[in-house]
C-alpha cells in the first residue's frame, strides 16, 4: 500500500461525504474496497485520515459515518466536526464485558447528603471518632522528617510489629495495607487466577463481592445462619467448585452480626486444609467489641498458612485513616509482599506514622472504651425501637460486636423499594438484596447504628416504620 493512494481515495471519499448528511453511513470497508481496487488496509488508511480531520466517526461494530460539520474559516472548504459532547461509542467494544456489578457498586457505601439520617453507612459519627487525639497526633507527626520520606514497601517496622501484636503474626508476616477493601481486593488478585472461584458466605459482604468481580473472580455463595457459613453446605461448595479462594467474617459478619462458633470453625478449618484452600479472614469487627469479648481469630488456630487475615483502623477509628494490615504464612505470605510493591510502592509515611502513635498511645485503649459505650448505647436504642415501631419485623440477631442490625421484613415487603421510599424521605438504609450473591430467600435490611446519634436512630427508624406500613397497605 503506498501513502498516495490511500491519500487519492481519502480525497475521493471527502467528496463523496460532502454530498451526504451527517449522521449516513458509508459503504462498508468491503464495498469500498471493491469500488476502487484497493486493499481493505489502503480503505482503513483512507478512512483514518478523514476521521482524524473529523470528516467521518468510525464506530466499530456499526460502521462509520458523516460526522456532524460546519464549513472552517480557512477557505479551503474542508469539513469539520461540531461536538456538542465527547463521543465514546468506541469504548463500549474496547473495553469488553464489565466486571464489577455497576448497580451494586453504585449503592455499596452510599453516604447519602448532609440532611439525611445514616442508617446505612458502616462507619463512626464524627462524635464516636478520636478526632482530637487524631489532631493533635497529626500535627505532631507532620512535623517529623521521617512523615515525608518513602517508607518501606511492606510497611514501617513498629506499625507492623503493632499490628503482628493484634494479629496474633510475627511482624515479617504482616504487610500495612491502604485499608480494608484495598487489603481484600489485593488479596484476591494476588492469590486466585482470574476466571477461578471465590466461595462466600450468604448473606455476607457486598464490598467483598465487588473486589471478587474486579479480580475477575466468579463467586459461589454458601448459606451462613445465626452460627456462620454452615459446613455441609461449605463442603458441598468446595468438592462441586474446586475453589481455592474463601472469604469469611467469621468474628463478626456484615451484614448480619452472626459469629462463627466454635464448632464450625474447626470443621471449616479442616475442610480448607482437605481441599488446599485459602481463607481470607476479614476481621473488621476486632476492636467493636460490645461486650468485652472477642472470638479468637481463624490465623492463631491455624499454623500451616490456610489463612490470611485482614484487619482495619479505618472502621474503629476514623474512616480517613486509610491503614489496615494483611497477616499471611509462607509462600502466600513471599507472594503478597512481592506483588504489594506494583500496587503504590508503599503506603504513605504520614498516614502510617499517624497510625502508629495512636496505637502505641494511652488515647487508643480510651478511645475504645468510649466507642464500645456509644455504639452500645445505640445499639440498645435501635433494638429497641425496631421491636417497638416494626412489628411484623425481626432482628435475626442482636450482635456482640460490629456497627450493624439485619432486619427480616414481613412476608411479601419489598426492600427495594422500601429503601428507595426511605431514601426520598431523608433516611439512608441497606437493601437486603444487596448482601446476597445470588436471589434472597427473604426480604431484608441492614441497619447501621454507629454514623447517627440516638434521637437520629429513633426518628429514622420510626420513619422507616411508617413507610413500611405505607407499604403493606397499598401492597407495593
Amino acid at each position: 500500500m503506498s501513502n498516495d493512494r490511500a491519500g487519492d481515495i481519502a480525497e475521493k471519499l471527502r467528496q463523496q461525504a460532502a454530498a451526504m448528511d451527517a449522521g449516513e453511513k458509508l459503504p462498508s470497508v468491503r464495498t469500498l474496497s471493491r469500488a476502487y481496487g484497493a486493499s481493505p488496509v489502503t480503505i482503513t488508511a483512507a478512512i483514518t485520515v478523514l476521521a482524524e480531520a473529523g470528516i467521518v466517526r468510525p464506530e466499530p461494530g456499526r460502521g462509520t459515518f458523516v460526522a456532524p460539520r460546519t464549513q472552517s474559516g480557512g477557505g479551503t472548504g474542508a469539513l469539520r466536526e461540531t461536538r456538542d459532547e465527547p463521543d465514546y461509542a468506541w469504548q463500549s467494544s474496547t473495553l469488553g464485558r464489565t466486571r464489577v456489578d455497576p448497580g451494586r457498586a453504585g449503592r455499596f457505601g452510599s453516604a447519602g447528603t448532609a440532611g439525611h439520617v445514616q442508617l446505612s453507612w458502616g462507619y463512626l459519627a464524627p462524635e464516636l471518632q478520636p478526632f482530637d487525639e487524631l489532631r493533635t497526633i497529626g500535627a505532631r507527626c507532620a512535623k517529623s522528617h521521617r512523615a515525608w520520606t518513602m517508607a518501606p514497601p511492606m510497611g514501617l517496622p513498629e506499625l507492623r510489629e503493632a499490628f503482628a501484636a493484634e494479629l496474633g503474626a510475627h511482624r515479617d508476616e504482616v504487610l500495612v495495607m491502604p485499608g480494608g477493601q484495598q487489603s481484600l481486593a489485593f488479596a484476591m488478585r494476588t492469590l486466585a487466577d482470574p476466571g477461578s472461584t471465590l466461595i462466600t458466605e450468604s448473606p455476607g459482604y457486598p464490598g467483598a463481592t465487588i473486589a471478587a468481580q474486579a479480580a475477575g473472580l466468579n463467586i459461589a455463595a454458601v448459606q451462613a445462619d445465626a452460627e456462620g457459613i454452615i459446613p455441609s453446605q461449605f463442603a458441598d461448595a468446595l468438592e462441586r467448585t474446586r475453589a481455592k479462594l474463601v472469604y469469611l467474617q467469621p468474628g463478626c459478619s456484615n451484614p448480619t452480626g452472626a459469629v462463627l462458633s466454635p464448632e464450625r470453625r474447626e470443621q471449616v478449618l479442616a475442610l480448607a486444609k482437605m481441599h488446599g484452600a485459602f481463607i481470607i479472614e476479614d476481621d473488621w469487627a476486632r476492636n467493636m467489641s460490645l461486650e468485652g469479648t472477642t472470638a479468637p481469630q481463624l490465623f492463631t488456630q491455624e499454623p500451616d498458612g490456610h489463612v490470611v487475615t485482614i484487619a482495619t483502623l479505618s472502621k474503629p477509628a476514623a474512616p480517613g485513616l486509610r491503614v489496615g494490615a494483611i497477616a499471611a504464612r509462607g509462600p502466600a505470605g513471599e507472594r503478597l509482599r512481592t506483588a504489594r510493591i506494583a500496587d503504590d510502592m508503599c503506603v504513605p509515611a504520614l498516614t502510617q506514622e499517624i497510625a502508629l502513635a495512636l496505637l502505641s498511645s494511652a488515647a487508643w485503649p480510651r478511645h475504645l472504651g468510649r466507642l464500645r459505650a456509644g455504639l452500645l448505647e445505640r445499639r440498645d436504642a435501635m433494638v429497641e425501637e425496631i421491636r417497638a415501631a416494626m412489628p411484623g419485623t425481626r432482628v435475626a440477631t442482636v450482635p456482640a460486636s460490629g456497627i450493624h442490625l439485619w432486619v427480616r421484613l414481613p412476608e411479601g415487603a419489598d426492600s427495594t423499594a422500601l429503601a428507595a421510599a426511605a431514601n426520598a424521605a431523608g433516611v439512608m438504609i441497606g437493601d437486603g438484596r444487596q448482601y446476597f450473591v445470588d436471589e434472597p430467600p427473604a426480604p431484608f435490611i441492614r441497619l447501621s447504628y454507629s454514623a447517627a446519634s440516638v434521637p437520629q436512630i429513633r426518628a429514622g427508624v420510626h420513619r422507616v416504620a411508617g413507610l413500611l406500613e405505607s407499604q403493606a397497605s397499598t401492597g407495593r
